[in-house]
């Protein structure tokens, strides 16, 4: 497992939001942005009770991480400065996380960046799927 520096640290902290890729089995992309959180090891985030199309086990995120558990998650800072431009990677093997006590401290930590989370029911782990993206491999890039 990788471990975070000092300057993908920070990019995540300041991140608001970032922007996973999936791959279904044959390959097709699929990028939506998501609300983050993390620890020493992986990266987080819940199906949430925002607006979906579909039954949250139905997203084509998590239909894509049960046929293809590798993703990557990009948070970059954009300014009209280019000098300014960075961005954090993290690439590695995802799924929904099922062990209990992992989940309610991913969810602890969801909820400590954003407080819209406090008015969700996100506890009921089949209505609200939490995925766990492992940090395997780690890339930051900074204009200057």
């Amino acid at each position: 497992m990788a471990s975070w520096t000092s300057a993908a640290r920070r990019l995540l902290e300041r991140g608001r939001v970032g922007h996973l890729a999936t791959a279904d089995a044959t390959g097709r992309p699929h990028v939506v942005p998501v609300c983050y959180a993390f620890d020493e090891n992986a990266l987080y985030f819940v199906a949430d009770e925002k607006p979906k199309r579909t039954a949250a086990r139905s997203l084509k995120r998590l239909r894509n991480l049960r046929e293809n558990p590798h993703a990557a998650l990009v948070v970059d800072e954009w300014d009209e400065d280019w000098t300014r431009l960075a961005w954090v990677m993290v690439r590695g093997p995802a799924g929904v996380e099922t062990e209990a006590t992992r989940r309610a401290d991913a969810l602890a930590r969801l909820r400590r960046r954003y407080p819209q989370y406090d008015a969700m029911r996100l506890d009921d782990a089949d209505a609200h799927p939490l995925v766990r993206l492992s940090a395997a491999l780690i890339t930051t890039w900074r204009a200057t």
